[in-house]
């Protein structure tokens, strides 16, 4: 998740946070006997093969096919859930904050009573206004025009009632799946100290949620609590952001490519060391309308990136970079 660009509205986030990888990676062919696929990465890649080079193969070939498969059945769920929940004005949002400072997610009864979920008995609802919405007058003639052709107009506010999910009870609420599983290891570690060297900070800030990362430029703070695997593919993520989206590439790319990309490298990261993600990664590039030719377009600073990341993470890539340019002279 990028600073001033959106907030996640699930806990990954994310998302931030967003953030989130996927399956195991791919076995590797020997560079000298391998066959060409028609991957649209492959086709316009020139690097010389090497085992790095060929995971990321692998794993952007994996993650578009996950994408243009379509949203899993957990993210329909959660987002015909969110569709249900209104988008609150200002004035409301203070009122809300005012009445119960703790609320988190708030609704009127009948759509608790949609979701599956009732009202407890007893609980003081939060008064907001309501936008009260008629017909403008036109004289007699108007009385003849087809509704659908009347203008609606705002003709004042009624004081209608909410109550905050916890206020609730009944079925529980779809949410993101951003669940990940793995061990990271060293590379966690790794990944702070290449961080410091590209001097940028890290710090831990509740204040965040319901984001799990944030990229500042310059700075990354991540939501405290998390699982080692979801915070390091996390910090992935808003890594991704730093090292590509903090200088004049942000000023002709979109929200949406630039959470593409981010969450493509995480995906790329986090299935190279082993974690498991489902479809996490798949979930969240398409919560911001993200899909496959996104991907294909924006390949090169994706390859660019995750090799940078991996170079930096895994101490055998770091071996085997040392020893690269004998072999190539060799060759």
């Amino acid at each position: 998740m990028e600073f001033g660009n959106h907030t996640t509205s699930i806990a990954a986030t994310t998302a931030s946070n967003g953030t989130a990888s996927s399956q195991a990676a791919p076995h590797r062919k020997n560079a000298a006997q391998r066959n060409r696929s028609d991957s649209p990465y492959q086709g316009r890649t020139a690097q010389k093969d090497n085992p790095t080079q060929q995971i990321i193969k692998q794993a952007v070939d994996f993650l578009i096919q996950q994408v243009e498969a379509g949203k899993s059945e957990t993210l329909a769920a959660y987002l015909t859930a969110m569709a249900r929940f209104h988008n609150y004005s200002f004035g409301n949002i203070v009122a809300i904050a005012r009445q119960r400072p703790t609320a988190t997610r708030v609704a009127g009864f009948g759509t608790w009573k949609e979701m599956g979920r009732f009202v407890k008995r007893g609980e003081k609802g939060i008064q907001i206004l309501a936008p009260m919405i008629g017909f403008r007058r036109r004289g007699d003639a108007a009385e003849q025009e087809p509704e659908t052709k009347r203008q609606r107009v705002l003709i004042g506010f009624r004081a209608v009632y909410v109550f905050d999910v916890a206020q609730t009870e009944g079925e529980d609420l779809p949410e993101f799946e951003h669940t990940i599983s793995g061990e990271v290891g060293g590379q966690r570690d790794r990944l702070i100290d290449f961080l410091a060297q590209q001097n940028i900070t890290l710090e831990f800030s509740e204040r965040i949620a319901p984001a799990l990362g944030v990229s500042y430029g310059g700075k990354i703070a991540l939501l405290p609590g998390q699982s080692k695997p979801e915070e390091f593919v996390t910090l992935v993520h808003e890594t991704a952001h730093e090292l590509l989206h903090k200088a004049e590439r942000r000023t002709f790319t979109t929200a949406t490519v630039r959470e593409t990309e981010a969450e493509a490298v995480a995906f790329i990261v986090g299935q190279s060391i082993g974690l498991e993600m489902g479809n996490a990664s798949s979930d969240y590039i398409q919560m911001y309308n993200g899909n496959a030719t996104l991907l294909a377009e924006s390949l090169e600073v994706i390859q660019h990136t995750s090799a940078l990341i991996l170079t930096a993470i895994r101490e055998e890539e770091i071996a085997e970079a040392a020893t690269e340019p004998e072999q190539f002279a060799a060759a």
